[in-house]
């Protein structure tokens, strides 16, 4: 298998970092290091997923992350770049992947096999591991998350679930049937990012989901922030930047 290798170096000077896509980090409160990207393709039965590995240039690598997009786009969305940069830059792997099918199960087991090819590279002894997605990713995060952890406690370390649809546009009464997995969730860690004006996560909604998980969760709510968490007069910069920094702290918090 042939893997593409480039390196994207920086300096962390004050406040805020600029990365590879436009990716913005917080440098106030970070160590950021340098990072490479590698292209790889992970195994998927008899096929195969596009991937990008975002490594962080440390001595040891001890956490990882995989990332995924939602139903629409694939793992070049420049959100999903800006993380893996962003997380990368402060010490932890991340993995993020493609995989453009609508249904549910598939993307699930497609999940699954990108973490147990992280699992298997030899070169990174990783003793934490969290599942992260977008819109439709989170929700296949989830039920992830639910499946292993029901198989081994402590498989996982925590799941970032970024706009997570909760419901389709009008169509609030489906949030009961979408909110099982992290209902059924125990022991593990949940960090939502949502917006404020998003048409597919009513805050009211999600807020008495959390209030009925049995796992430790809180919500980050970006104000005035979409499904796409695109927020009016405000530069796109400045939210990947709370984004990233919000996730990032949070995950450290967790190892």
């Amino acid at each position: 298998m042939t893997q593409h290798t480039w390196k994207l170096s920086f300096r962390c000077r004050t406040h805020s970092l600029p990365l590879d896509g436009g990716a913005t980090c917080s440098g106030a409160s970070l160590k950021m290091v340098a990072v490479s990207e590698e292209k790889v393709t992970i195994p998927f039965g008899t096929k195969v997923l596009d991937g990008v590995l975002t490594v962080p240039e440390v001595e040891a690598v001890r956490t990882g992350l995989v990332l995924t997009h939602g139903a629409g786009g694939d793992m070049n969305l420049k959100a999903l770049r800006s993380l893996a940069s962003c997380t990368a830059a402060s010490g932890v792997l991340c993995l993020r992947f493609t995989c453009k099918s609508l249904n549910f199960t598939y993307r699930v087991r497609a999940f699954q096999a990108a973490v147990d090819y992280l699992k298997t590279l030899e070169r990174f002894t990783l003793s934490n591991v969290f599942l992260a997605g977008r819109s439709m990713g989170a929700r296949a995060a989830v039920a992830l998350g639910r499946q292993m952890c029901a198989a081994e406690e402590g498989a996982i370390q925590g799941l970032v679930c970024v706009s997570f649809p909760l419901h389709p546009p009008g169509q609030r009464h489906t949030h009961v049937k979408r909110s099982e997995d992290l209902t059924a969730l125990s022991h593990v860690p949940v960090l939502f990012v949502s917006g404020t004006a998003d048409n597919m996560c009513e805050r009211k909604l999600l807020e008495g989901v959390v209030e009925q998980m049995e796992s430790s969760s809180s919500v980050h709510w970006v104000d005035g922030g979409s499904h796409g968490l695109a927020v009016k007069g405000r530069m796109e910069e400045s939210v990947l930047e709370e984004v990233n920094s919000k996730i990032i702290t949070w995950i450290l918090e967790h190892v």
